[in-house]
């Protein structure tokens, strides 16, 4: 199959999408599909809309109303999926939801990563038929038990989360409340907490350590020299950094939330603000019952991969009997030079986007 992916890959820490285009290109890649992230080629068998905002909003390098133009001029054959992972709850905006269902019109199915973000959809009128969850999951291969160390009675109770947005939804009330906790009479020198990833300006810690963002190896290395993982994340539709903490083996403290309880559920304990040290206190107190669990925890980047694989080899295998000739028009051709003239543009920014990723590492390294 040739796949495009409607997403711009970026080197170094960036976000839970950027992680999502990169396991699924490299799973389809060595099954030996044609993977692609532009709709300049004619012969495209499926394509995989991300995000429907335009460039400067988000990542995405088309959106529905070009692949609207593709389909119509130069290949109807062609299967379209989106993917959904955001909505209005996660950040408090007000034009999202409908934006992405309006959206949703040019595909012929709709994977969505958690139940909770299906139910806001169909609540808003989307059609439950053409419609699924695939849940998310970090690189086994990167985040994995091996070298982690569970909490041993005379040692300090190591707590770790990490984010990469700033935003005030991803838990920074909570994250507070621990660095406070810190210095506590009945908390200090029995816990530490560090947070790792990008903080607001007008946000400051006072006890916790600090850590600039990381990705790959170096995350996971550094959430395994933890026991504990918290995270005070609110109307998360997913998210990947407790997928990834659960996948090192920390038994994860969440909000009853979005959709992370999905993905926390059995492996670690639901807190609210008004109880978080009696909920860790008992995480505490039942450590090796919820870290043994964790052995057999379900999601991970390889399931979901094979989850779309299976998706979308079903939808291009029902569509080849569709009788719709090929022949492209003379609109056609021209959308296609134009969206390859685009691809050389977008290459030149992807290259100036990385090495700023990288000048960036070296400077918070230094």
């Amino acid at each position: 199959m040739k796949i495009s992916i409607g997403s711009k890959i970026v080197e170094g820490p960036w976000g839970g999408g950027n992680l999502f285009a990169i396991n699924l290109t490299n799973f389809l890649s060595k099954l030996g599909h044609d993977v692609i992230y532009d709709l300049s080629e004619p012969d495209i068998d499926l394509i995989l809309l991300t995000d429907p905002r335009s460039r400067s909003e988000s990542s995405s390098t088309f959106n529905h109303i070009e692949i609207k133009k593709y389909i119509k001029h130069i290949n109807p054959k062609t299967v379209v999926v989106q993917r959904i992972n955001e909505c209005d709850e996660r950040k408090n905006t007000t034009n999202i939801n409908q934006f992405y269902l309006n959206a949703s019109d040019v595909a012929d199915h709709v994977v969505f990563v958690s139940e909770w973000l299906r139910e806001i959809y169909i609540k808003c009128g989307m059609s439950e038929e053409k419609t699924s969850v695939i849940y998310a999951g970090a690189n086994s291969e990167i985040f994995n038990s091996e070298g982690f160390h569970k909490f041993k009675n005379d040692e300090i109770i190591k707590i770790v989360t990490h984010h990469w947005s700033s935003h005030v939804n991803k838990g920074f009330k909570i994250y507070k409340k621990i660095d406070d906790l810190l210095v506590a009479s009945e908390w200090k020198d029995k816990i530490s907490f560090t947070y790792i990833g990008n903080t607001s300006e007008d946000f400051i810690f006072n006890q916790t350590n600090i850590i600039k963002p990381l990705a790959g190896l170096e995350l996971a290395k550094e959430i395994k020299k933890h026991h504990i993982y918290v995270t005070g994340s609110i109307n998360e539709p997913s998210g990947n950094h407790h997928i990834e903490a659960a996948q090192c083996g920390l038994p994860v403290l969440y909000v009853e939330s979005g959709g992370i309880p999905e993905y926390c559920n059995g492996i670690g304990l639901c807190f609210e603000e008004n109880n978080f040290e009696e909920k860790l206190k008992y995480l505490i107190d039942n450590y090796d019952e919820y870290a043994g669990k964790l052995s057999n925890y379900p999601f991970n980047s390889e399931k979901m991969c094979n989850e779309f694989y299976e998706l979308f080899n079903n939808l291009v295998n029902k569509n080849l009997n569709n009788d719709v000739t090929n022949g492209i028009s003379i609109i056609g051709k021209y959308y296609l030079i134009k969206n390859r003239l685009s691809n050389r543009f977008r290459f030149f920014l992807s290259l100036r986007a990385n090495l700023s990723s990288i000048i960036r590492k070296k400077l918070w390294t230094n």
